[in-house]
């Protein structure tokens, strides 16, 4: 199995000639250059790993391509005219001679139910499993983990607890572009956003600005 991480979430997985793309987002561009891509595997709608743009680029440089995804993100698909086929949690299939099956059910939590989507982790190949943005334990032997690091909704300490705790042989970093602060701005924005529902002001204070009350 050879992995290419595009960008984020954005991963290029080939096993025995099948080229797989997961979640094609708004943070990673390469997604939108590569071709003779077989199957596209969608996590869940947040825009950091569906991007209809992309997904319609791919599917122009690819028209072969299928997408599996789950039925949230099949409807957003739907609207735009995008087929799809679903693959969800507790749900198993072969996809050319390779297993695909889907683990997990939503997103982790970010605050409250803010950002409460489906989402959907997928292992692949009875090797490799990428969880979306969930913590989630597949309960099986996982050689390789892609292991989230980064986000609104994660702690460095869980996310080591977490690869500690499907116990796989490599893992490697992905969810990773809000740790360059200059693409992401979610960190702050969401304190921005909801704070002042219980009558706290937020300051998007920056290196070299100053505050003055």
């Amino acid at each position: 199995m050879r992995i290419t991480k595009l960008g984020h979430c954005c991963l290029l997985i080939e096993e025995n000639g099948v080229r797989i793309l997961t979640d094609p987002g708004a943070w990673s561009t390469a997604q939108n250059e590569v071709k003779n891509i077989d199957l596209i595997l969608i996590t869940h709608e947040h825009p950091d790993h569906l991007h209809i743009d992309s997904v319609k680029m791919i599917l122009q440089n690819s028209p072969d391509a299928v997408i599996w995804t789950n039925s949230a993100v099949g409807r957003i698909l739907s609207e735009s005219g995008v087929s799809f086929r679903l693959l969800e949690h507790g749900q198993a299939d072969k996809f050319k001679g390779i297993n695909l099956e889907g683990r997990g059910e939503k997103h982790a939590v970010i605050y409250e139910e803010y950002g409460q989507v489906q989402n959907t982790g997928f292992m692949i190949g009875d090797r490799f499993f990428y969880p979306g943005d969930n913590l989630f334990n597949p309960k099986k032997d996982v050689e390789i983990l892609a292991l989230p690091v980064a986000g609104p909704w994660l702690k460095i300490s869980e996310s080591l607890d977490y690869a500690k705790e499907i116990k796989p042989k490599i893992a490697f970093p992905v969810h990773d572009a809000m740790i360059n602060i200059n693409m992401f701005t979610g960190h702050h924005a969401l304190p921005k956003m909801l704070l002042p529902k219980v009558g706290i002001e937020f300051n998007d204070l920056r290196e070299q600005n100053w505050l003055e009350i």
